[in-house]
């Protein structure tokens, strides 16, 4: 699904334009990335929980070259599936 089907989608069930329901979903990402950004997590209950994970900085290799690279420290945005939703896919 893509974003566009996602709209027409929440339009039809909620019954309001294709604009108000993008303003939504945008408004709907960008205040999880926002809580995320600032360190904290968002949980729906009956969905899931929107975290930040950390990665270490690490060694690795080029496969092409053989070589060994550093890689460095990364903030990962994380989502775990609450007990609903994937009793829900089922």
């Amino acid at each position: 699904m893509t974003k566009t089907e996602l709209i027409e989608v929440v339009a039809d069930g909620a019954g309001i334009s294709k604009a108000a329901a993008a303003k939504a979903i945008d408004s709907f990402i960008k205040g999880i990335t926002k809580t995320l950004k600032k360190g904290g997590k968002v949980t729906i209950i009956g969905f899931g929980t929107f975290s930040v994970s950390k990665r270490k900085a690490r060694k690795g290799r080029n496969p092409r070259t053989g070589e060994t690279i550093k890689i460095p420290a990364a903030k990962l945005p994380k989502f775990s599936p609450g007990k609903a939703f994937k009793q829900g896919i089922k």
